[in-house]
């Protein structure tokens, strides 16, 4: 469990890196989709790779079910959540959301194995990059100060150990209960991909070269899962 709370720093200084880059120089719109299709595709082979496999050949039915039911409709809530709270602080506080999550998910990951954590450690700081670039972008529609805003994307940057240590408690559940996790964990990042990093994504004109980065992002995971 310490394990995993300690890997949740990496995605962690990825959200920095993501914060400072909004408040000191924002990419443009063919830099972020291109980022944002390199991190789902990375995030999608993570989920596809790491936690489905685990799921279809030692999983339980009924557990599966439940716990991808819960993810589902924690997703779905989260979803409901923004469109209603709209405006930055609405964007701000799903983010808050989601890097929770993402800090479970990671959590969840190193109970499964340390190859399966460090795989998703990569994966997720990728997504966090963008998470912490888009929260900060929206906070400072609100807040003047650059290290205020800084500030407060760190805060919620927290979160991330608390929900890697709540992952990591799972480690010590029986295995229909992490069978649920891990389902949970899997819709968790099939909803940061499909609708999160590549709708944003598609906001913008595709070029056949940005379409190539989602690839490129799966199989740089895949194989450094091989070298791993």
């Amino acid at each position: 469990m310490s394990g995993a709370v300690a890997y949740t720093l990496i995605p962690f200084a990825g959200l920095l890196l993501g914060a400072l880059a909004a408040v000191f120089r924002p990419p443009g719109p063919n830099a972020k989709s291109a980022i944002q299709h390199f991190a789902a595709g990375v995030v999608f082979a993570a989920a596809a790779s790491e936690i489905l496999p685990g799921l279809k050949h030692e999983g339980a039915a009924l557990p599966i079910a439940l716990g991808g039911g819960l993810g589902v409709a924690a997703m779905l809530l989260v979803k409901e959540a923004g469109r209603r709270a709209g405006g930055s602080t609405g964007l701000a506080a799903i983010g808050a959301v989601d890097i929770l999550i993402d800090g479970l998910v990671l959590g969840v990951g190193f109970v499964a194995g340390q190859q399966q954590g460090l795989l998703l450690t990569v994966a997720l700081t990728l997504e966090v990059v963008f998470l912490g670039l888009t929260t900060t972008l929206a906070l400072r529609e609100r807040i003047a100060s650059r290290v205020a805003v800084v500030a407060v994307a760190l805060g919620i940057g927290l979160l991330l150990p608390i929900g890697g240590f709540l992952g990591g408690l799972a480690g010590g559940l029986p295995r229909p209960y992490l069978d649920a996790f891990f389902a949970f964990s899997l819709v968790a990042l099939l909803y940061l991909v499909t609708e999160e990093l590549l709708v944003e994504a598609h906001e913008q004109p595709e070029t056949p070269l940005i379409t190539a980065v989602f690839f490129a992002g799966f199989l740089a995971l895949l194989v450094l899962e091989e070298a791993l």
